[in-house]
């Protein structure tokens, strides 16, 4: 089985921790259920992700470099 989340085109995921995640939720005041879904069974997730995390996404941007974008992992 081929390991996708290892693959050079996924872009970085990474769980967010409680102080992470209330920083950014401040940031742009919200609520976690304001963001946008990921699911638990994407293969391009962390081992460790659960259901109820938020996952930083970090991709290549031609225009700022980097772009990051949060996700809430459900069911």
């Amino acid at each position: 089985m081929v390991d996708v989340s290892n693959h050079k085109l996924v872009p970085d995921h990474t769980v967010l921790d409680a102080e992470e995640l209330e920083d950014v939720l401040e940031e742009y005041n919200i609520r976690e259920t304001d963001l946008p879904k990921i699911k638990r069974a994407d293969p391009a997730l962390p081992d460790d992700a659960e259901i109820g995390d938020v996952i930083k996404i970090t991709r290549d941007s031609r225009t700022t470099d980097q772009a990051v974008v949060y996700r809430l992992v459900v069911e």
